[in-house]
C-alpha cells in the first residue's frame, strides 16, 4: 500500500536516481536492484518499486522480462523516439500556451534564456534549458501534457549531457532560443511552433552518430 509517507520516499528515490541517470553516473543498460536501492536509502520495496515506476514514465529506466528493471537505452531508436514525442507533444503544448501568455510568462521565459547563456558549468546550463522549455509549455494549464514533457525533457537531458562528454561543452549563446522568444513576443504563434520543432530537431541530428 503506498501511503503519502511512501510517496515522499518514492520521490526522493526517483530523483537522486534519476539525476544519477541524467548525469550518466548510471549509464545505460545498468541493472537497478530494488533490494539494493531499498537498502542504500533505508526503504522497504515498497516505495522503491513507486520510484521505478516514475522512472519508467520519465524514459529513465526499462523493466525488462527476465532481466529487470535497467537504465534505458541511449541507441539510434531511442533518441528517435524522444525527439519524435518532444516534436509532436511540445508544440502542441505551446500552441495552446502561446494565446495564454502574459507579460510575466514572457519575463519568465527570458530569464531562463538569460540564465542558460550566461551558464558556466553544463549543470547549470541544462538546469536552465529545462526551465526554458518547461515556461514555454507550462501556460497552457493541461497537466497531464505537461506531465508527459517533463519526462520527455529528463530524457532530453540525458542527449545533452551525453553530447557534453563526447565532444566537450562551452558556454555559448542560444540562437534557437532567442528566436522563439521574438516570435512569441510579436504574437506569430506558428512561427514559434515552426522554430520549436526545428530546434527539438537539431538535438536528434546532434546526438546521432553521422550515417
Amino acid at each position: 500500500m503506498i501511503t503519502d509517507e511512501n510517496t515522499t520516499i518514492a520521490q526522493h528515490i526517483a530523483g537522486s536516481i534519476g539525476e544519477r541517470i541524467i548525469s550518466g553516473a548510471l549509464p545505460p543498460d545498468a541493472p537497478l536492484r530494488q533490494d539494493h536501492v531499498a537498502r542504500e536509502f533505508n526503504s522497504s520495496h515498497v516505495p522503491v518499486r513507486e520510484a521505478f515506476r516514475q522512472l519508467e514514465a520519465q524514459h529513465l529506466v526499462v523493466a525488462v522480462p527476465r532481466r529487470g528493471v535497467r537504465v534505458a537505452p541511449l541507441d539510434t531508436n531511442s533518441v528517435k523516439e524522444i525527439a519524435e514525442m518532444r516534436g509532436a507533444l511540445e508544440v502542441v503544448a505551446l500552441r495552446n500556451a502561446a494565446p495564454k501568455l502574459t507579460f510575466s510568462h514572457l519575463a519568465r521565459i527570458e530569464l531562463a534564456l538569460v540564465e542558460g547563456e550566461n551558464a558556466q558549468t553544463i549543470q547549470d546550463f541544462e538546469m536552465a534549458n529545462r526551465a526554458f522549455h518547461h515556461a514555454l509549455a507550462a501556460p497552457c494549464a493541461m497537466p497531464r501534457l505537461l506531465a508527459s514533457l517533463d519526462g520527455l525533457q529528463l530524457a532530453n537531458s540525458r542527449l545533452v549531457f551525453a553530447m557534453a562528454r563526447s565532444s566537450g561543452w562551452r558556454p555559448r549563446s542560444n540562437q534557437d532560443h532567442r528566436l522563439i522568444l521574438q516570435a512569441l513576443r510579436a504574437r506569430n504563434v506558428d512561427q514559434a511552433c515552426n522554430l520549436l520543432a526545428r530546434h527539438i530537431q537539431s538535438i536528434e541530428r546532434l546526438a546521432l552518430p553521422a550515417s
